[in-house]
């Protein structure tokens, strides 16, 4: 009676949906049920959601709270130590009468927002009791004042609750491995089955701008993700609206499904171009301006490109005038300024009535997430630049492959000077941190070796991405402090 009555309560409030109960019911007697572990509401959640009596294997000192204790009645309980080998192996035992049993391998509640370390233990509990291992997604709770988030997220009364059931695995362990190391075999493949678990319950399937207003709903629309050298910090709701009002515009002199070149530096207001363009279904071409006017027409002609969106400032500024000249005699270059002069006060306060009402005007349906999203250029070392086609899903899956393995949290701030024709500078220096709640400051060029250091030791960076060689030769510049907030440095090609 208690159970119902806690089900439909639940349900009232938090909007909870379970899927895959099939996989619960394939699963068959002897389960292991691990979850990730997002709040204090996940035990009760699961007791309530997933059917029969399970058992739930709860740390000793959690279960003696005063709090939870009134929870605990609601199904059976195995007090136990994740670090001692007595409790571990009664666990095994317990297991082995064909039960259903919970743990969270993580051994404590989340207070990254990701997944944590996975306790080799539970590897080795199920690989000695030869029980099915049932991957169990919660996602929403981390966003309840019953998480551990508070200054990561920001928490809500009664965020939506979702269970992922998925499909049942076991562990195939070489016979042949023995004490610690099966120990260690098991619990590194159980950590593989739980990564590989928050990425196939992640959801890519969806634009780019579906994803933002997401990370938006989940941050705050104050919240600030975007800054570079006019320093003038965009929030949630600054970006949506100025992708809004640049989008608009770019819509009137475009075509949908269009390649639109991108002849623009690191900046906040290449980003809302991108976005603006991404949101009516037109594709950011980014040309390459390193090689010369030659190798960006290459890549026009690659792209079949007709409109470049440029910078007098830009090009001034970087003397970049007999490129843009060049350029100019085969294709249409339209400037920011130009495009700026044209939007109105009125299209101005359109644009931000949208972006306060998106839920009434924009559906995330309205985009493919298979359709391309932007488009890159290889070096053109090897010859004529080929270009390479990135759907909306492409992007996004890449990031939550990131997300499932690293902890990122929006308390981190990145440095990003690789250009956004950079494949690295455009998925994880650009699209990672806006989707992620992370502050990124976007600086021109990454050949600036002395000043990029002294930048990271200002903004109190916590991560950067870079090339081997530009982050050798910021090494060699660098003051040893600069780099003292430094979560994460990751290089590549």
């Amino acid at each position: 009676m208690l159970k119902k009555f806690l089900h439909a309560l639940l349900t009232l409030l938090y909007r909870v949906e379970v899927t895959g109960l099939e996989h619960y019911e394939e699963a068959g007697k002897r389960v292991l049920i691990v979850a990730n572990h997002t709040s204090f509401l996940d035990p009760l959640l699961l007791g309530v959601f997933l059917p029969d009596d399970i058992t739930f294997a709860i740390n000793t000192h959690i279960s003696e709270r005063w709090w939870i204790k009134p929870f605990l009645s609601l199904s059976r309980v195995f007090p136990m130590n994740p670090t001692h080998p007595l409790s571990l192996k009664d666990l095994i035992h317990h297991l082995q009468t064909d039960t259903k049993t919970v743990i969270f391998p993580e051994g404590r509640i989340t207070v990254t927002g990701t997944l944590m370390k996975i306790y080799d233990g539970t590897g080795m509990v199920a690989d000695k009791a030869d029980a099915a291992i049932l991957p169990v997604r919660i996602d929403g709770g981390q966003y309840t004042h019953f998480s551990r988030l508070h200054k990561i997220v920001r928490l809500r009364l009664f965020p939506k609750i979702t269970i992922k059931i998925l499909p049942p695995t076991r562990l195939v362990v070489p016979a042949e491995l023995r004490g610690k190391s099966r120990r260690h075999y098991s619990g590194r493949i159980l950590a593989n089955i739980m990564t590989e678990m928050m990425l196939t319950t992640s959801n890519y399937r969806q634009s780019i701008f579906t994803s933002m207003l997401d990370a938006r709903q989940i941050h705050g629309g104050q919240h600030v993700v975007a800054e570079d050298l006019e320093r003038r910090p965009l929030s949630y709701n600054n970006l949506i609206t100025r992708t809004l009002a640049i989008g608009n515009a770019l819509k009137q002199i475009t075509e949908t499904g269009e390649a639109v070149g991108i002849f623009l530096p690191n900046s906040t207001k290449t980003l809302c171009v991108i976005l603006g363009l991404q949101l009516h279904g037109r594709i950011p071409a980014m040309l390459n301006y390193s090689t010369g006017s030659a190798g960006m027409f290459s890549a026009c002609q690659t792209a079949k490109v007709k409109i470049v969106l440029t910078s007098r400032y830009f090009i001034e500024l970087g003397h970049l005038t007999d490129e843009a000249d060049h350029l100019a005699q085969q294709v249409k270059l339209v400037y920011l300024e130009d495009l700026a002069a044209h939007i109105s006060a009125a299209d101005k306060f359109t644009a931000w009535l949208q972006a306060r009402t998106t839920a009434y005007w924009y559906s995330s349906q309205q985009h493919n997430p298979d359709s391309p999203a932007v488009i890159l250029f290889t070096s053109g070392s090897e010859g004529v630049p080929k270009g390479v086609v990135l759907s909306h899903s492409n992007v996004l899956a890449n990031l939550k492959q990131l997300e499932a393995c690293i902890s990122f949290n929006a308390q981190d701030v990145v440095l990003n000077f690789l250009p956004m024709f950079h494949s690295f500078g455009f998925t994880v220096g650009t699209m990672l941190p806006i989707l992620n709640g992370m502050k990124v400051f976007f600086y021109p060029t990454p050949l600036h070796y002395a000043i990029i250091p002294e930048m990271a030791y200002e903004l109190h960076a916590t991560i950067m991405f870079g090339t081997n060689t530009f982050l050798a030769a910021y090494a060699k510049k660098a003051h040893p402090y600069d780099f003292f907030n430094m979560r994460y440095v990751v290089a590549g090609a």
